[in-house]
């Protein structure tokens, strides 16, 4: 019934950027706050940004002032602009719904690889 997917992903340079896109449908997407997370191999996913219904943002401190996340309620759609890329930020990303208790639902989409390497 619910589903997300990611696209926009691919590999660039460092230095570069990407704008990734979260398609939603099967919920009332106002209605949720949406989270991107990231998941690099050998590691636990992390939460990167969270948006809320009313457009507060939060980010993971290792991306903060670098990615930007943001929505379109008339698009159902959540989108994460990510600038100056480093290696690090390599990982699959994915959308979701955050939920209280720093967990969230499980909606997980395919996601969508994206790779920072020269």
């Amino acid at each position: 019934q619910v589903q997300l997917v990611e696209s926009g992903g691919g590999l660039v340079q460092p230095g570069g950027s990407l704008r990734l896109s979260c398609a939603a449908s099967g919920i009332i997407f106002s209605a949720f706050a949406m989270g991107w997370y990231r998941q690099a191999p050998g590691k636990q996913r992390e939460l990167v940004a969270t948006i809320t219904t009313h457009s507060s943002t939060m980010y993971a401190d290792s991306v903060k002032g670098r990615f930007t996340i943001s929505r379109d309620n008339a698009k159902d759609t959540v989108y994460l602009q990510m600038n100056m890329l480093k290696p690090e930020d390599t990982a699959v990303y994915y959308c979701n719904v955050p939920i209280i208790g720093n967990k969230e639902a499980d909606y997980w989409g395919q996601g969508t690889q994206v790779t920072v390497s020269s």
